[in-house]
């Protein structure tokens, strides 16, 4: 036979090539900032990117509470849950959940564009959100990334 042979390589937990980055949220959109960090927890900027794998990344967000919003969204935005008991349904805007919390939004954003399963939990997992310009990874040696230049 005078055929080519090519065989579909998949990553899974041993052969995925895992590393740390570095990103500063500060001045950056909410939306394409949490669409780009999702798509580096995610492994999609990967050659070897695997869809049922944690192929991506260990992500280290600074300075999160710092992210801005356009327009009015701010005092427009609303997040919405409910109790489980009758009349149980509550909402925050924006505003009110960057008071609480300042981390919260961002980690919302970023949650909500992973996979609803246990792939996206365990993804999530390698995302650590910090208010300052100071972390507690140096160990880990992570890479400095400009979040900009990712497509």
């Amino acid at each position: 036979m005078n055929t080519l042979s090519y065989k579909t390589v998949s990553a899974n937990k041993a052969t995925a090539n895992k590393e740390w980055v570095v990103v500063d949220a500060e001045g950056q959109p909410l939306g394409r900032l949490a669409s780009k960090v999702a798509k580096i927890l995610r492994g999609k900027h990967k050659t070897n990117f695997t869809p049922h794998a944690d192929c991506g990344d260990n992500v280290i967000v600074l300075n999160a509470g710092k992210i801005t919003l356009s327009g009015n969204k701010w005092a427009d935005k609303t997040y919405i849950w409910h109790t489980g008991y009758p009349g149980g349904q509550k909402s925050m805007t924006a505003l009110e959940l960057q008071k609480k919390d300042s981390l919260k939004v961002l980690e919302k954003s970023v949650k909500g564009m992973l996979p609803k399963n246990r792939l996206g939990s365990i993804l999530f997992s390698n995302l650590y959100l910090y208010e300052g310009t100071e972390h507690k990874h140096e160990a880990q040696q992570p890479k400095v990334i400009n979040i900009n230049e990712i497509k």
